[in-house]
């Protein structure tokens, strides 16, 4: 009996304890499994991804125009921005207005009788519905191009849509002149700039000698790069110099080696016309998101006075004042050359070949080191233009002394006959 009540409990115990443990470790199994499907579920299904797409349509009853095809030319800049309205608008009118985040007309490509428009969009939404996106973007385009609204007629049987890598989106961006990263508009607070964002100014060089940052240049192509030409009053031995980009001038970021420095003709040492020479590189520059061209623009285009425009560089923050690590930008505006010539001010001595830029109230202007370094215009697309060379200035800020930058459509055909751009 004694034996029997002794072993009787400890068997019981025994027992209870295995079920008791089973049944957490089962519970716990699930709960873990449950935890996992519905991180996976939540991500395949809810978690939002950007998703891209390139394709294409046909605007019909266009006369052959081979300007279309050209970039930069006022044809092309008609046409893309009357359908990249048509898309923003059929987009956000849309059921999926807040997946919606952009789309371009990336290249137009003329025929007979007709104009084949490739376009890129990017939207975002969960993996499991990408599909059912992308079914909506084809039907909401098919229906913006059988509406014909306005003076274009288009054929929504053209229409092709597919999804594309980000690596490849990119690419397509990358590879177009004057396009950057969405940036923020504002401006922080080169002398009464503030710091760039990294890709912001994705065109903007650092010209070294010697190793050393002396002068700004602007990507134009694969090799060639627009830079003013009194950058090599000390030198113009291609082995003194390399180019490098980023916003960091050091140190160096993409360092490449210069081939030829190519300066105009006409210029003289210590004068101010003619202020422009072309770099050609040694190897090719591989456009990458923060590293592409800008655009250069045609001689008939014309630039306003009072037009919003930005300068950046390197340069002092202010006349003989210390130089920044990062690059700066500055947001000026352009000045009427009859105004910059006053008797106040540069008193008859600003060319038509030099355009003035800033404020006759002083302030925010380019300094020393930011000379060859850009002047760059964003037309109604947000596509960028290099229409100035920072060339020269009485100091840095003053006023009634804007700065005179070299005017870049007065030497189109020329960087054209050096470059091939």
């Amino acid at each position: 009996m004694f034996i029997s009540f002794i072993f009787r409990p400890v068997t019981a115990s025994r027992s209870s304890l295995s079920l008791w443990m089973i049944a957490l470790i089962v519970f716990g199994v699930l709960a873990i499994l449950g935890v996992t499907i519905g991180l996976l579920i939540h991500f395949l299904a809810v978690e939002s991804k950007t998703h891209y797409y390139q394709g294409s349509f046909k605007v019909l009853n266009m006369p052959y125009n081979r300007n279309y095809e050209k970039e930069t030319s006022p044809e092309n800049n008609y046409l893309s921005k009357i359908l990249e309205t048509k898309m923003v608008d059929a987009f956000q009118s849309s059921n999926i207005y807040r997946q919606y985040i952009n789309s371009q007309v990336i290249t137009l490509v003329p025929d007979n009788n007709s104009v084949t428009a490739h376009i890129w969009l990017i939207f975002k939404d969960s993996r499991s519905r990408k599909e059912s996106t992308r079914r909506k973007i084809e039907s909401i385009l098919q229906q913006m191009l059988r509406s014909n609204s306005g003076s274009l007629t288009t054929d929504p049987n053209s229409l092709s849509i597919m999804e594309i890598s980000k690596v490849n989106a990119e690419k397509i961006i990358n590879n177009r002149c004057g396009r950057r990263a969405r940036m923020s508009a504002t401006y922080d607070r080169i002398k009464g700039g503030s710091t760039a964002q990294e890709g912001e100014w994705p065109w903007q060089a650092s010209l070294k000698m010697n190793g050393r940052h002396y002068c700004g240049a602007s990507l134009i192509s694969e090799r060639f790069l627009i830079t003013a030409a009194h950058c090599f009053q000390k030198s113009n031995n291609p082995k003194n110099f390399t180019v490098s980009f980023g916003t960091r001038v050091t140190p160096p970021n993409k360092l490449h080696y210069v081939q030829q420095i190519i300066i105009h003709e006409d210029y003289i040492k210590g004068e101010h016309h003619d202020d422009i020479a072309v770099i050609l590189l040694t190897e090719k520059v591989l456009f990458k998101k923060d590293v592409h061209r800008v655009c250069l623009p045609e001689v008939t285009q014309v630039f306003p006075p009072g037009e919003g425009v930005v300068v950046t560089g390197w340069g002092a923050l202010s006349h003989n004042g210390k130089y920044p690590l990062l690059l700066q930008k500055a947001p000026v505006k352009i000045i009427d050359t009859n105004t910059c010539n006053a008797e106040k001010a540069y008193n008859g001595v600003i060319q038509d070949t030099m355009l003035c830029a800033g404020y006759m109230e002083g302030n925010i202007d380019a300094c020393q080191g930011d000379s060859g370094g850009p002047l760059v215009y964003p037309n109604s697309r947000d596509i960028w233009y290099l229409i100035g060379i920072v060339s020269w200035g009485d100091e840095c800020g003053k006023i009634n002394k804007p700065g005179v930058y070299t005017r870049v459509t007065s030497y189109r055909n020329w960087i054209a006959s050096q470059t091939g751009v």
